[in-house]
């Protein structure tokens, strides 16, 4: 990418505030600096938020990692206000992404790269980052975390079954079992990621079935069945422990970047255009969710109470799907 003056960053704010204070927050254009800008500013403003009330909420971002850099490239700079806002981050599929062998191409290579820059030493050495391969082919389950741990990184590899996290792996697949207590993210060893309760009848039965397990944190969603019952602050208090007597983590899963008919936001008549942020289908679960214009004052407004939510709930942070969203409205079509 073609270095920018150094003050170019600043213009860029200050044409973004303009657009604001002229209502230009719901019409904003498709560019691609400005709109990787916008999330950049989203995230640092759900953390502001939280940490308002709760100054040691952790916050992580999943993909996305180009967000770390002015332009989203380390020659440009770090956006140091965006590391500072959040704890750690997420990346899916980073060595194994559902074929039967490792991954090896341009995209797994850039974004290591963007991690290694990132956690040396004199940057962000403390960078928690929590992989989430797809490993199709269950005898790599080893061979997958044994990539992510040599990193410095914590893993939660998925099995051929659970593309969509819909179990608890088996005792084999964790590492790094300790019976500590887990206080900050950067003290997790091992993480569980399991965002749908398909597998269970009742809030109780999945409530024992991760207090059953010593994962140093969970990630479930602040829902059980969907937007009929939230897991309140009695819940959390069970799920913070560890069979082995150590406390936990446990992080509300919330999807920033797309807007689901099943959360308890929706309204009748919404769809596609309808409000008109509502702008595209998301591939793979039409009819069900789609990418959202962020920047949108009603959709932040929506997010952050369903933040209050997360934090009233006594859950320690929220983990922010689908900060690429940016890449997928760089069309604004279906096509």
């Amino acid at each position: 990418m073609k270095q920018k003056h150094w003050l170019f960053p600043l213009l860029i704010v200050f044409i973004a505030g303009i657009m604001v204070s002229c209502g230009g927050d719901d019409s904003l254009e498709y560019d691609d600096d400005v709109l990787t800008f916008r999330m950049q500013e989203f995230v640092e403003n759900i953390s502001r938020h939280a940490r308002s009330t709760r100054s040691n909420f952790i916050i992580i971002p999943q993909n996305g990692i180009e967000l770390a850099f002015w332009y989203t490239d380390p020659d440009d700079g770090i956006r140091h206000t965006y590391m500072e806002a959040i704890n750690g981050m997420g990346v899916e599929e980073l060595f194994y992404d559902g074929g039967l062998i490792p991954s090896y191409d341009d995209d797994q290579e850039e974004k290591l790269y963007m991690l290694d820059y990132l956690k040396k030493p004199a940057r962000y050495p403390d960078l928690t980052v929590m992989v989430s391969d797809y490993v199709s082919n269950d005898l790599n389950i080893t061979d997958a975390l044994n990539r992510s741990y040599n990193k410095g990184f914590i893993a939660f590899p998925r099995r051929s079954d659970n593309e969509d996290y819909i179990y608890i792996p088996p005792a084999s697949d964790i590492r790094n079992v300790n019976s500590n207590n887990i206080t900050s993210l950067a003290d997790a060893k091992n993480y569980l990621y399991l965002i749908s309760d398909d597998n269970y009848s009742t809030k109780t039965a999945m409530i024992n079935a991760i207090k059953a397990t010593n994962y140093d944190v969970a990630i479930i969603d602040l829902f059980f069945k969907n937007k009929n019952t939230l897991f309140d602050e009695d819940d959390l208090i069970e799920l913070k422990k560890k069979a082995n007597g150590g406390s936990r983590l446990v992080i509300a899963y919330i999807s920033i970047g797309s807007a689901e008919n099943y959360r308890y936001y929706w309204q009748d008549g919404w769809e596609k255009g309808k409000p008109s942020w509502i702008k595209k289908e998301y591939e793979g679960y039409e009819d069900e969710e789609y990418w959202v214009e962020y920047w949108n004052s009603q959709w932040q407004k929506i997010i952050l109470e369903y933040i209050d939510e997360i934090i009233d709930a006594g859950f320690d942070g929220a983990y922010l799907d689908n900060v690429e969203a940016y890449y997928f409205l760089k069309y604004d079509d279906d096509d």
